[in-house]
């Protein structure tokens, strides 16, 4: 793991950085990813998308954040969906890295940091993901971090023209 991988809130000023990543990056997350709007891939799209997060986050149902190396933001890693209810206590996780930091561990560094956000600051119980049935490199990332594969999502997602299935994944926090 890369001891210099740290995650934050995101913050309006992250913006310009996201979207040089995602211009950059459109093609190699093609699969992995729904179309987005061409003002998605702008710094103004991004200082909206990053007020929405922001404003989720204060509403309490998503914590966004950055993941970085030294000072530099080279992804994103989001926890939503938090239901901080007593009786269900869980969130998601999402998360992406740069194409220029990938393979460097940040991507699993980052999502054990979100995994201690969801249990020391959030406060939740269980911890769950999706990813593509061929999406192998962050399945590795999710096994790593203790997350165990429990179904198939059917046709749960509009990716690169065609629906796809999702793998779930879950970690009970604490253990």
């Amino acid at each position: 793991m890369r001891s210099s991988t740290r995650i934050r809130l995101i913050e309006p000023t992250d913006a310009a950085a996201i979207a040089a990543h995602r211009v950059r990056d459109v093609e190699a997350f093609r699969p992995w990813e729904p179309a987005q709007p061409a003002t998605f891939f702008t710094p103004e799209g991004q200082a909206e998308r990053i007020d929405n997060l922001l404003a989720a986050h204060r509403a309490g149902t998503v914590w966004p954040g950055v993941v970085l190396a030294g000072d530099q933001v080279i992804g994103q890693v989001t926890i939503g969906g938090i239901l901080p209810q007593p009786h269900l206590r869980r969130g998601s996780v999402g998360y992406w890295i740069a194409g220029v930091a990938q393979n460097q561990g940040h991507a699993g560094h980052a999502v054990g940091l979100a995994l201690r956000v969801m249990t020391e600051e959030l406060g939740l119980h269980r911890a769950e993901a999706s990813t593509n049935l061929e999406n192998i490199p962050s399945q590795r990332v999710l096994r790593r971090n203790g997350f165990s594969p429990y179904g198939i999502a059917h046709s749960s997602i509009f990716l690169d023209g065609s629906w796809r299935d999702g793998m779930l994944w879950e970690r009970i926090l604490g253990d």
